[in-house]
């Protein structure tokens, strides 16, 4: 049984190349320099990135063979598939070992007490996502898109998915929304406003726009995300409204589901 965690939050999309894990991972990083307690999940188990992202080659470990100990590098808690395989394995496994291993990333790793738990979660709406929702009670997810219409009609597909497993949606996050160029123009390389009217269409509150910066990626590479290396600079600073956006969405939650509960403490997130 896993530690207090006071919210677990799915980072999610409807299809591959949105910039999730880049999302996921800066976000993580800006709950924990505002403070909280948190740990990052990487659940894309064909695809893994959160070890390249942080830079991070350690094995976790166990102090007793039963419990797992997460890698901790900027004050995060890290788990993924790519801590536990060779650089060039390759995970061939059907949907339900998929989600097996995430249940046991969950249940099995030393988290400790946590405020977030952020899910980095593989594309599209299959087995993992499903096992998350009918295991544990999440908190909220967050989507992601870019302004593209071919990744915004997937958004809507996520949208529907966490509808139907009665997951909340607790917001939209664009990303690669605009270009700045050396002399402060803007330019919208995947076109402008697509995030806002998706948002608006399915009832959501838009999160954030997150420019393409070509630090987010040299960082992301490099393993050290931007809002640990450059945290002054611009992009870093949409990070930090988004999370702050995001944690008091996640207050408003909280109340309402203790409210519901007639003021149950901290949530099991093991459901019953």
């Amino acid at each position: 049984m896993p530690g207090k965690i006071k919210h677990l939050i799915l980072i999610a999309s409807g299809k591959g190349g949105v910039g999730k894990s880049t999302v996921a991972t800066n976000l993580a990083l800006t709950f924990a320099h505002l403070g909280r307690r948190t740990g990052l999940l990487d659940a894309d188990m064909y695809g893994p990135s959160i070890p390249t992202m942080f830079g991070a080659s350690e094995r976790p470990g166990s102090s007793d063979g039963q419990k797992i100990m997460p890698v901790e590098k900027f004050g995060l808690k890290l788990m993924s598939m790519g801590y536990m395989i060779e650089p060039d394995q390759a995970v061939v496994w059907r949907g339900p070992m998929l989600a097996g291993a995430v249940t046991q990333f969950v249940n099995d790793v030393e988290w400790g007490d946590l405020d977030y738990l952020i899910f980095d979660l593989p594309p599209g709406t299959g087995d993992i996502q499903l096992s998350l929702a009918q295991k544990f009670q999440v908190t909220g997810s967050v989507l992601v898109t870019t302004p593209q219409a071919v990744a915004l009609a997937d958004v809507y597909r996520a949208k529907a998915m966490f509808d139907k497993v009665k997951i909340p949606v607790v917001g939209l996050v664009e990303n690669m929304s605009y270009f700045v160029a050396d002399d402060g123009k803007e330019y919208d390389l995947f076109g402008r406003g697509g995030g806002a009217r998706a948002a608006e269409e399915m009832g959501l509150e838009l999160l954030g726009q997150i420019p393409i910066e070509p630090r987010i990626r040299e960082c992301g590479d490099e393993g050290e995300p931007i809002v640990q290396r450059a945290p002054d600079s611009h992009s870093s600073e949409v990070f930090r409204t988004i999370a702050k956006r995001l944690d008091a969405k996640l207050e408003e939650l909280e109340a309402e589901r203790a409210a519901a509960n007639q003021g149950k403490g901290m949530l099991n997130i093991i459901r019953d």
